[in-house]
């Protein structure tokens, strides 16, 4: 198969700028009740349902418990260097020796808990907390303003305090890691199970600080380092000699199932790799233990079945991993939060399996997607679906895609909103937003993306409209060179990392996605003005990465509709659609390179 067979151009023109060829609760809905649903006739006002159920206010005691109270003090702070890779920052840090209020956070909680419920309120000042946050039903944990935490850089000090001790790992938590649960390191804020629970601040001086590029000390390089140290040490990435052979964590599968698990990548049982392999050979989740001495770094916040959450008014820094992200949870609000954190894997808000939520006034800096909506990977499909999500009035910089659906998502991921975003792009010259509205999955995740609406958003910088270097044709990689990681304002990718997954046994169903009144401008480049690199790009399932049993259907990206819309000139004015797999593609009124298109497009895979 060669490039241009593959790669089916619907709109063309002779230069960027050339003529186109043409010119209480919501009821938990289940699947099938889901795409039958009344509401789908009236998507807004379902949406303004979820707004007024996740904006009722929680209802906290009104007795406050500071956690100078309980013993903690201020810390005195000195310079150091935040690393991640060839970037260096000057920061701060608490000074050597430290106290460490830890224990005084913990007994507030406790107290307050104990005493039915208040606010542990954290006092403007500098504290260093060597140990998480566990938050408890009915406690609301407040910074003032100019209040900041440093949390401890040392990755054992999330490895003392969790409910479950696994001897040499450390004391863990049950967590989950990019869609697969496990046994792992605490968040540096952490709920399971717990109500009405609040975490805020009074501004964005109020500042959880992870300090994820930190050295704690000679031994322990920070967090970020974890992804890819090329020193020779084990990290994320390279073979564990800690993680068992299948054979023996998993002696039901037969040799046929382990070469499939396995696949051909000779660090399979890398950490990254490992816990999505035990995850597809049915280990339970008690039985994936990682933790100490291994390299599976933890997210900021992370709140596992908790309902009636409110997350307001703070700014985070430099997180480990995720900055939030809630698993099964119902009834969440994030309200002006300012995401700052530009580190490997910082996604700034990652729901998975939430019903009920809504995200609004805030502002993403982020070193990896600004919003991911998932709902597990692989077989962890235990608490099902993302449905009912609001995202409204936010405000979007840096990051690899703006409002992100996948790639965990073999769950499904339904009833999403959003609306009035500005995809600010303010750092476009130097670490440009690289999608505003992303898809992405593969034939490992499975699963539904239907039912999204979007409207009323801008994109003042466009996305990144940066020059791209082309390749010739390769027959075995078709796809190679597409903009599929950035550079279109639009992206559906249903072959997201396709590679990184032995089994490729469960094609994604993706339908009913509606954008209405986008506008993007173009940004002054070197060479000319450019809005992105391709206006819309969808990449349907591609049969060829199928491996799983012969006769399944592989359906195509549907029922897509865009209207109203100006995409601004993209660079590649030769191609600015590009469609695989994909029908029912209706463009209504919509302008790129200052042209209206009014098309249905359809194209095989």
């Amino acid at each position: 198969m060669n490039r241009d067979s593959t790669r089916r151009r619907f709109l063309h023109g002779a230069s960027a700028a050339g003529a186109l060829l043409f010119a209480g609760r919501l009821p938990l809905l289940s699947s099938a009740a889901a795409a039958t649903s009344p509401a789908d006739g009236e998507p807004w006002q379902r949406a303004q349902r979820i707004v007024e159920r996740c904006a009722r206010p929680l209802i906290f005691p009104r007795q406050d418990f500071p956690i100078t109270r309980y013993g903690a003090q201020g810390c005195a702070l000195v310079a150091a260097k935040s690393i991640w890779r060839g970037t260096q920052r000057e920061v701060q840090t608490p000074a050597p020796g430290a106290p460490d209020c830890y224990p005084a956070i913990a007994a507030a909680i406790a107290a307050a808990s104990d005493a039915g419920g208040g606010r542990v309120l954290i006092p403007a000042g500098n504290w260093y907390c060597k140990g998480p946050i566990v938050l408890r039903s009915n406690v609301h944990v407040h910074l003032s303003a100019k209040a900041q935490i440093y949390f401890s850089a040392d990755p054992a000090d999330y490895a003392m305090y969790g409910d479950v001790d696994c001897g040499k790992a450390g004391k863990l938590v049950l967590s989950r890691w990019q869609g697969n649960d496990l046994l792992n390191y605490s968040p540096l804020v952490y709920a399971y199970k717990q109500s009405n629970i609040a975490l805020t601040g009074e501004d964005w001086t109020s500042i959880l600080n992870g300090q994820a590029g930190v050295h704690a000390n000679a031994g322990s390089g920070p967090w970020w380092d974890w992804i890819d140290r090329k020193d020779g040490t084990v990290n994320a990435a390279s073979a564990n000699p800690l993680n068992a052979p299948l054979e023996s964590i998993a002696p039901w599968l037969s040799a046929q199932q382990r070469a499939l698990i396995q696949g051909s990548h000779p660090r399979w049982n890398g950490d990254t790799r490992y816990l999505p392999a035990l995850s597809e050979a049915g280990v339970p989740a008690a039985r994936r233990i990682f933790g100490i001495g291994h390299h599976l770094r933890p997210c900021m916040i992370e709140l596992i079945e908790c309902s009636d959450v409110l997350l307001q008014g703070y700014q985070v820094n430099d997180s480990p991993f995720w900055q939030h992200h809630p698993v099964a949870c119902r009834n969440l609000r994030i309200n002006k939060v300012n995401m700052e954190s530009l580190g490997p894997n910082n996604d700034g808000f990652d729901p998975e399996s939430c019903d009920t939520v809504l995200v609004e006034h805030c502002t993403f800096n982020t070193g990896d997607d600004c919003i991911a909506i998932k709902s597990g990977k692989n077989r962890d499909t235990r608490y099902g679906a993302t449905r009912n999500m609001v995202i409204q009035d936010c405000v979007m910089n840096s990051g690899h895609g703006g409002i992100t659906l996948g790639s965990e998502m073999a769950g499904g991921i339904e009833h999403v909103y959003a609306q009035r975003i500005d995809f600010r792009n303010a750092h476009w010259a130097t670490s440009p937003l690289g999608s505003a509205i992303r898809l992405k999955a593969n034939m490992n995740r499975g699963g539904f993306l239907r039912h999204l609406y979007v409207r009323d958003v801008t994109l003042p910088n466009g996305v990144d409209a940066r020059a791209r270097k082309t390749a010739p044709p390769d027959p075995q990689q078709p796809f190679k060179n597409l903009a599929t990681g950035g550079g279109a304002i639009v992206t559906i990718d249903c072959n997201y990392a396709a590679g990184d997954d032995g089994v490729r046994t469960r094609p994604t169903a993706v339908s009913d996605v509606h954008i209405s009144n986008l506008r993007a401008a173009n940004v002054k480049t070197a060479d000319g003005e450019y809005s992105c690199w391709q206006a819309v790009l969808i990449l349907g399932p591609v049969a060829a990465s199928y491996n799983g049993p012969a006769g399944t259907p592989i359906p195509p990206v549907s029922n897509i509709t865009i209207s109203d819309s100006d995409f601004g000139t993209p660079r590649n004015g030769a191609e600015p659609v590009y469609l695989y797999n994909a029908s029912q593609v209706v463009l209504n009124n919509v302008t790129i390179a200052g042209q209206i298109v009014n098309k249905t497009l359809s194209a095989p895979g």
